[in-house]
């Protein structure tokens, strides 16, 4: 487990989930002889600022028109439809396969989505702050077009180091999310055999790729821009062995399937995504 330097070894050639090549993948995977069977990593409900960063997008605004701190956005009447019709598909599933154990980012989205979904089942959702969204610091509330319009000198930092180790004034950068993730994993290694839930957002569900799949920055990356995260979307992961095994990507067929809305965003400067 990560935390654990023993428990850990540079990933070898054979195991490609990615399909990503060997001699390409350099990042360190953890080893797993106790945790769980499985990991499904939900991304939130469409939100308010989810909307908002659509609108503003699409109006070649610089700022969000929306009054909340990060922390406080509530879902969008879309995103309450989104959640239920997950609730739904939890309740038809058996028994055997619906999570023991939840967690969630404490921020109100991915909590709100939790709650909806979970209704009438006996499940309690635990609050973990590892599971928040990236912090995006002087930038939060700010279009991709903002910050190169008001932080021209920063615009061009970002572009020099690369998104991944870029890290906003007062900010996170990727990096940063994945040293919380591999925290956080490290504390599942004690739920042995438990099917486990997370409700979170966008870049710690990508944070999460890049730790158990143990591929490199550009993959990663790459994954990012070219893949639109669905509202509500399942990512699967299933431990064969040591390792936890990509199952399921992006998967909106809970929503699909009840006639709901899919909603999503397109990448932009700021990974404003989550």
């Amino acid at each position: 487990m990560p935390g654990s330097a023993q428990r850990l070894r540079l990933s070898a050639p054979g195991h490609e989930s990615t399909g990503q090549p060997s001699s390409e993948r350099t990042s360190v995977q953890p080893r797993w002889t106790t945790g769980p069977t499985t990991i499904t990593l939900v991304r939130h409900a469409e939100s308010v600022g989810n909307v908002a960063n659509v609108a503003a997008h699409d109006a070649g605004a610089d700022v969000l028109d929306l009054q909340y701190r990060d922390a406080d956005v509530p879902l969008s009447d879309t995103g309450r439809q989104q959640a239920t019709s997950l609730g739904r598909w939890f309740v038809d599933q058996p028994e055997a396969g619906r999570p023991d154990v939840v967690a969630s980012s404490p921020f109100r989205r991915a909590l709100e989505t939790a709650t909806i979904a979970l209704e009438g089942l006996p499940i309690v959702v635990d609050q973990d702050e590892r599971l928040r969204e990236r912090d995006l610091g002087l930038f939060d509330g700010l279009t991709g077009r903002g910050i190169r319009s008001r932080y021209p000198e920063e615009a061009d930092r970002r572009t020099k180091l690369g998104k991944f180790y870029y890290q906003p004034p007062s900010g996170e950068s990727w990096v940063d999310v994945v040293l919380r993730v591999r925290s956080f994993l490290h504390d599942l290694e004690v739920l042995d055999g438990a099917d486990v839930c997370l409700f979170t957002h966008q870049a710690v569900i990508m944070a999460h790729r890049f730790v158990l799949e143990g591929i490199d920055e550009q993959h990663i990356l790459r994954l990012s821009s070219e893949v639109a995260l669905p509202n509500v979307a399942r990512t699967v992961y299933r431990r064969r062995g040591d390792r936890m095994e990509l199952e399921v990507f992006a998967d909106a067929s809970a929503v699909e399937e009840d006639d709901t809305e899919i909603t999503h965003e397109p990448g932009a400067f700021d990974d404003r995504v989550g």
